[in-house]
């Protein structure tokens, strides 16, 4: 949004006629975060970034929502069109609508205090089936996850789901809380979501098919991801999840590790396509057509008159048009795109080519490298260089947890480098109540 409706000069003027515009880094100020996305989960049925909060002048709520369109798009409101409305709204009924939000925080206020439904201490084991069976109705049987687009990784549900099984183990329903963290699991590990080419995972899914993503890369996302993948295998022994693990944690050794040892927060969705090009497009760094990926994989297949590159595109779901729906791309950047999903087992495709499973996965994963190869001469999407303590804690368990579970050195001593780093470190910046103590490291607690 900043780029399509902060940076707008029309919609600059709208915003500076009726409003006072307040940016907000929800990193650094997870205070004020929680505060406004309690309202907009409670007053939309989830919540996610980026957030538009509309506030009275006491700062409390009335309206808000996740993202905005720059422009009115598939009889969806755009920002300009919404702005509007408010300030039309607030023009007839100010204060109707002080009164409405006055009753929305205190509602909010109430829900905060409310007492679990076992009373006072602790809920009790109805609490936890209740979640499960709510879960259970959200469950997309199909496609894997929960709800409808926009999906979201939600390892914290995931991870709840695994603690479930446990704790039924060898009942119908703790098996089936089980088959939903596989099938989830699985299904992104196949999708757009998942970065085949430069590891890690994407924000979210726009789609319920979690194939076109937002590219976005968070680190509190490979962290947790990581973990629910290590606790699969553990529960499985299917390679497929330890392998993912391995996948989330290379990315975040090689693209988001200070030189000190600390974990960096997030890679950007937007970078330039070219370097000469003027204007970032979404996903640029991530996507194929079908041309560079025949340029790349020219080379045949054992016994035929087909090449890598026709292996490599009957696997990842690469069309000579793109793979992006155009309902999934208002804005025209990923035209004629392909983002890598996985839509047929790797047996599927040996048998298509009659080729091996082994030859088969050697091909592949050797095309995945060149292709890897070609993205390093890509401009790279910004970096956020902030060193979040909460999220540097997360890397540290999940780097920790794969050492304990894979046995793998390199995990246990990036773990301890970054907690070193935090327990010698002198230089952060905290908040301690209201007030903010700068310093020159941004270690952000």
């Amino acid at each position: 949004m900043e780029r399509e409706s902060f940076e707008n000069e029309d919609i600059a003027k709208i915003l500076s006629e009726h409003f006072v515009s307040i940016k907000v880094d929800r990193e650094e100020r997870p205070d004020v975060d929680k505060v406004y996305m309690t309202f907009i989960q409670a007053s939309q049925g989830g919540g996610g970034w980026p957030m538009s909060v509309f506030l009275t002048p006491e700062l409390e709520p009335f309206l808000g929502g996740t993202y905005f369109p720059p422009e009115d798009h598939f009889n969806r409101p755009g920002f300009p069109t919404i702005l509007r409305s408010i300030a039309k709204q607030w023009e007839k009924d100010e204060q109707g609508i002080r009164q409405k939000s006055a009753k929305v925080m205190a509602a909010l206020q109430q829900m905060v205090e409310v007492a679990s439904d076992e009373g006072e201490g602790p809920p009790g084991l109805n609490c936890v089936q209740k979640a499960y069976q709510a879960l259970k109705a959200r469950e997309d049987k199909q496609y894997g996850g929960f709800g409808s687009a926009p999906k979201f990784p939600q390892p914290v549900i995931l991870g709840f789901l695994l603690k479930f099984y446990a704790r039924y183990i060898g009942s119908e329903m703790g098996q089936s809380a089980l088959d939903m963290v596989l099938v989830c699991l699985r299904a992104m590990n196949n999708g757009g979501i998942h970065d085949h080419i430069g590891q890690g995972f994407h924000r979210y899914s726009t789609d319920e098919l979690w194939h076109v993503p937002h590219f976005e890369k968070m680190l509190y996302d490979q962290a947790q991801l990581a973990c629910v993948y290590l606790d699969a295998y553990q529960i499985t022994h299917e390679e497929i999840f330890a392998s993912v693990a391995r996948d989330i944690l290379l990315y975040v050794s090689r693209d988001l590790t200070d030189e000190e040892g600390g974990f960096y927060a997030a890679e950007d969705a937007d970078s330039f396509p070219l370097a000469s090009s003027e204007q970032k497009k979404e996903g640029a760094f991530c996507v194929w057509t079908e041309g560079e990926i025949s340029s790349l994989l020219s080379s045949p297949l054992p016994s035929s008159s087909l090449t890598v590159a026709d292996l490599f595109c009957h696997h990842y779901g690469v069309k000579s048009g793109g793979n992006v729906p155009s309902h999934k791309d208002p804005h025209g950047e990923l035209s004629g795109q392909n983002v890598l999903i996985v839509r047929g087992s790797v047996e599927e495709t040996a048998n298509h080519f009659q080729l091996s499973v082994p030859v088969t996965v050697e091909l592949l994963s050797k095309a995945r490298d060149q292709l890897a190869q070609a993205r390093r001469d890509r401009p790279k999407p910004l970096r956020d260089n902030k060193l979040v303590t909460s999220w540097n804690g997360l890397a540290i368990s999940a780097f920790a947890r794969g050492y304990q579970v894979l046995d793998e050195q390199d995990y246990l001593e990036r773990a301890l480098k970054a907690l070193i780093l935090y327990e010698t470190s002198s230089t952060f910046r905290c908040l301690v109540g209201s007030v903010e103590v700068p310093t020159e490291r941004a270690l952000v607690c």
